[in-house]
């Protein structure tokens, strides 16, 4: 039986025949007369083409269907084009995505500019904040500051319990924005002093450093002729309002830690142009007490805001009102006790700085009393003066201070921490008052306590 040939000719191999081997015709197809198929290569082709062997690359069994190869700069220009085509697929992705995530942060940034509008707005006010001139020039100035719209949003997340990583993020940027501004500017404009008022805000809430906002923009007022203001131009009414802003922030009285000196700004430049009537939006205080409390580390005596005759409001403005007057005199109280320069014993009479009769812990009771009853009787009217709680701090506060009074009436402390929760502003601030009460040295000052934990806090 034959067996198959494997190194035979073609036509043995296709009869599985041995085969002789014999070329150029084997003798086995000679003797029966068929014809040898001989004994060449064959190559099986499909359809696409070889990928090995002398016909590499071709799509058919002879040589002219042998594509050419690609050598040195040819070859690797191909090689760069095929990956230029694939990084450019991979920068449209990546544009893309940038378009998404840019986009998203626009929508973002809008809800929470129109949040701060419509909520957040109304923490910068102690009185109706729809009738202030800020609110409705507010998108407009944004238009004049590249740095205001930043402001804004960042003050917004500012108001969260926590200071989050986003709010860090805008801070940042609205702080370097405004320096640049700042930098660049010559007259300062409207919405440049309205995005440095709002950053101040901002840090007097959370502890940041924010006086010296405060002295940069008023050397530019000054190289601008602020002195001289009254006299050669008459201010707008908004302008005066951004001035009165600047200069209630400026009382030393109304801030914690303070890291920069008073620069006076109320009584320099607001009380010659405001109407010396009315009440300031923000504090939410009649002007006149406010001309009282500017002084006090002047010329301001005890006497001076005893005799403050007050002025015709609501029930709930009366009691903070008397709640201010009483606690400026503490905190004058607290300014001559923790004065590096004494006054001499041997002064005459009549020039000694006049006393306001009422005991310490009686100014502190009465105080306490009319917040107490100011917060009981916005719980029954909640409609009457929406945002006048937001004006309670300074009083709060200072009574607070009282440390040789607070330490014996528990009460009273409960009745503080009762008014001065619900903010991360207020919180802070508690949070040294605390600290005092347990330490119950009446000799030790919240300023310096404020300091040495790197905090600058504002009252307001």
């Amino acid at each position: 039986m034959s067996t198959r040939s494997h190194q035979g000719c073609w036509t043995c191999k296709r009869r599985r025949r041995r085969c002789d081997n014999t070329r150029p015709s084997c003798q086995n197809c000679v003797e029966r007369g068929t014809a040898c198929e001989g004994y060449e290569v064959r190559l099986r082709w499909g359809t696409g083409i070889a990928s090995r062997g002398h016909f590499t690359g071709a799509d058919k069994p002879v040589k002219n269907s042998v594509p050419s190869k690609q050598r040195g700069r040819q070859r690797d220009l191909s090689k760069e084009r095929k990956r230029r085509v694939e990084l450019e697929g991979d920068s449209a992705d990546a544009s893309r995505e940038l378009e998404l995530a840019v986009s998203r942060r626009v929508v973002e940034d809008e809800a929470l500019f129109n949040e701060f509008m419509n909520n957040g707005f109304n923490v910068l006010h102690s009185t109706t904040a729809r009738d202030t001139m800020l609110h409705p020039r507010l998108p407009q100035l944004c238009k004049e500051s590249s740095a205001l719209y930043s402001i804004c949003i960042a003050f917004q997340l500012a108001l969260s319990s926590t200071v989050t990583s986003q709010f860090c993020e805008y801070f940042d940027t609205a702080l370097r924005t405004f320096r640049e501004e700042l930098a660049c500017s010559k007259t300062l404009s409207d919405g440049t002093l309205t995005s440095g008022l709002l950053l101040c805000s901002i840090g007097l809430m959370h502890g940041l450093p924010w006086t010296m906002h405060l002295e940069g923009m008023h050397k530019i007022l000054q190289s601008n002729g602020l002195d001289d203001l009254h006299h050669h131009s008459t201010p707008t009414q908004f302008r005066i309002h951004l001035l009165e802003v600047m200069g209630v922030l400026d009382m030393a009285c109304f801030s914690v830690g303070r890291q920069a000196p008073e620069i006076g700004i109320w009584r320099r430049y607001c009380q010659p142009a405001a109407p010396r009537y009315g009440i300031e939006p923000v504090t939410g205080l009649p002007r006149t007490l406010l001309d009282i409390l500017a002084g006090i580390s002047t010329e301001t005596t005890e006497q001076n805001l005893w005799d403050w005759p007050g002025e015709s409001g609501s029930f709930l403005q009366c009691y903070l009102w008397e709640a201010h007057q009483l606690a400026g005199i503490l905190a004058l109280r607290k300014r001559a006790n923790t004065s590096s320069t004494p006054l001499p014993d041997n002064i005459s009479a009549w020039r000694q700085p006049a006393k306001c009769p009422a005991d310490t812990s009686v100014l502190v009771a009465r105080i306490l009393a009319s917040l107490d009853a100011l917060r009981l009787a916005s719980i029954e009217r909640p409609t009457e003066d929406v945002h006048i709680m937001n004006a309670i701090v300074f009083p709060m506060f200072v009574a607070g201070s009282e440390v040789g009074i607070l330490c014996h009436r528990p009460e009273w402390q409960q009745t503080i921490r009762k008014g001065l929760l619900g903010s991360h502003h207020c919180e802070t601030l508690l949070s040294l008052l605390e600290e005092l009460w347990q330490k119950e040295d009446p000799n030790l000052s919240v300023h310096e306590l404020a300091q040495q934990k790197g905090l600058e806090m504002g009252l307001i």
